[in-house]
């Protein structure tokens, strides 16, 4: 059954804030419409987050995915879903709205959590002004946001006018294999718009609402070294130093010498001895030796954050360099994972953010400020940042997102689609 929208509650134009004076007539129905329905988007965040979608609960995803599409129906967008079993995933919800002579405007978020059923996390609780629950802030939250801005739009007789593509993909949070086969049709849909929109949650810095231009890459290593195994007594005495003092050289190397701004680097995992290795997941590692016998192989693994290709580039070259200066008697060889990539900060994106300043200062909001990437993880948007700008972290505040007691701020919801909505709006304007 399609989902319907209640009746909204009367709100005065008196009620807006003082600068909503610099807003348009129309632009004053479309807020008016998202404050009316704020009651009506808690009980929805409730409803949703009381599903589990954590990523590997297929059933679960799909359903959340159902109940997305129909409140998206109910909007007037056309929807589809796209299978992902082949990459071992539930699949993708798209909701389409085609028509309007100005900007493509593609909005991005997920339909999973990081919660699966087997976590003791699993309940919408509200306190006040926030409530706790499995995906509150990532991501749906942000979802309410999203649908929150485009029935603002259509109460108001303006979302016609608009061109869209929301994009949920069902594995943000453990993406399915290939990734190229997982994420083939959000990069289509980035090539098919002029910009996107992350709906992820809304970070707060010194205070301040922020939103991000940048978000940095994800990928993985793996560092294998080696050594010749004989009697303790012969180590750095024409026994060599073994597959152990390698890798710890190495290691400690990576510390010092990678360094960069935006980057980290972790080592996540190791083992070494007579025997050493690592499972097909890379989350399990086991190792066999004794005291006296010089260890012959070892092997570790992490990860690599960067805030651009080119960093990710330098930044392995510079790992291989120091792979290749290998201790007397021992060897080592590197192999790095693609993950997600990076979405480095453009011009194009930073004239996005100033627009929406322009909005935020229109509605008499808080003053944003650009987010600092370094506080953002991997998201789905950096596969489509190398073809459109973008903005990140659109979606409703919280905390403590992927633990236990994650949640939102309920007074954020109404603000950042009042935000989302007028951005849309003034970018689907025919002559931008």
């Amino acid at each position: 059954m399609r989902g319907k929208w209640a009746a909204p509650t009367l709100v005065l134009l008196a009620s807006l804030p003082a600068l909503a004076a610099d807003l348009s007539p129309a632009e004053r129905k479309v807020v008016t419409a998202i404050q009316s329905y704020h009651n009506q988007d808690v009980a929805l965040l409730e409803r949703l987050v009381n599903v589990n979608s954590g990523t590997l609960n297929l059933p679960g995803v799909r359903e959340i995915g159902r109940l997305y599409g129909d409140e998206f129906a109910a909007l007037g967008l056309s929807t589809r879903w796209i299978p992902m079993e082949e990459a071992g995933r539930a699949g993708h919800l798209v909701a389409e709205h085609h028509g309007g002579g100005g900007k493509r405007i593609l909005l991005i978020a997920h339909l999973d959590t990081v919660f699966e059923p087997d976590s003791p996390f699993q309940s919408f609780v509200r306190h006040g002004d926030s409530a706790e629950g499995p995906g509150t802030s990532d991501i749906k939250g942000g979802v309410v946001v999203i649908l929150a801005a485009l029935r603002g739009l259509k109460t108001a007789g303006l979302l016609r006018h608009t061109d869209l593509t929301v994009f949920l993909t069902g594995d943000e949070e453990r993406p399915g294999q290939p990734l190229a086969l997982a994420r083939r049709d959000l990069i289509a849909a980035g090539r098919a718009s002029d910009l996107a929109l992350d709906f992820e949650a809304m970070a707060r810095q010194d205070g301040q609402d922020a939103i991000h231009i940048g978000r940095r890459s994800a990928s993985s290593w793996r560092l294998t070294t080696s050594g010749k195994s004989g009697h303790s007594s012969g180590v750095g005495r024409g026994g060599g130093y073994g597959a152990v003092y390698e890798l710890a050289r190495i290691i400690d190397e990576f510390r010092r010498e990678l360094p960069d701004a935006n980057l980290t680097f972790n080592t996540s995992l190791i083992a070494g001895g007579a025997t050493a290795e690592l499972d097909a997941s890379g989350t399990h590692a086991s190792a066999s030796g004794k005291d006296n016998i010089i260890a012959a192989v070892a092997v570790a693994e992490g990860d690599l954050r960067s805030l651009s290709d080119q960093q990710t580039d330098r930044v392995r070259q510079k790992m291989q360099a120091i792979v290749a200066r290998s201790l007397d008697g021992a060897s080592a060889a590197i192999s790095f994972t693609e993950g997600y990539p990076a979405m480095a900060p453009s011009a194009a994106s930073q004239a996005l953010f100033d627009q929406l300043q322009e909005v935020d200062h229109d509605l008499g909001l808080p003053p944003l400020t650009e987010g600092d990437p370094a506080t953002r993880g991997a998201g789905d948007i950096a596969f489509v940042a190398r073809d459109v700008p973008g903005l990140v972290g659109m979606g409703a505040a919280g905390k403590g997102a992927h633990t236990i007691g994650e949640s939102v701020d309920l007074s954020s919801l109404s603000p950042q689609a009042e935000r989302a909505a007028l951005l849309i709006l003034r970018l689907s304007a025919p002559n931008r």
